[in-house]
């Protein structure tokens, strides 16, 4: 199975999320970081992530050619992540016939109602427990 990270700003999240793969599946999983900068992207990769690459065209390129896209909410929403998230990556991310699991982190100016504010580590165990069950 082929997962994208996505994350941009410092690639705190991804790194989370990469680690937290790394420790359930080990090297089962083929991992694709894709950041919204090189500092993200980097961070992944030093988490564990296979492969890395950065910037608009790479996120747009490689969300149809993954199984599942794992990142924060705001990888859908357009200019979220103080702008580095184009319209076109949201898009692009949202049309993608990937499985979506996606950390509801109450920033970006998204508030989903009904969800906990959790420490990050909760919810990336959230996360990682959704995968599971996708991946049956």
């Amino acid at each position: 199975m082929r997962i994208a990270v996505i994350d941009g700003q410092g690639g705190g999240m991804g790194k989370t999320i990469v680690e937290k793969l790394r420790l359930e599946f080990g090297h089962n999983l083929e991992i694709l970081a894709l950041g919204t900068n090189a500092l993200a992207t980097a961070l992944m990769l030093k988490a564990g992530a296979n492969e890395g690459a950065s910037g608009e065209n790479a996120i747009i390129y490689n969300s149809t050619r993954v199984n599942v896209i794992m990142g924060p909410i705001g990888i859908i929403a357009a200019n979220s992540m103080l702008g580095e998230l184009t319209p076109t990556i949201a898009k692009a991310i949202a049309e993608s016939p990937a499985k979506k699991i996606l950390i509801p982190m109450n920033k970006c100016n998204i508030q989903i109602a009904g969800i906990k504010n959790e420490p990050l580590p909760h919810q990336v165990d959230s996360a990682i427990m959704l995968l599971k069950e996708y991946m049956g």
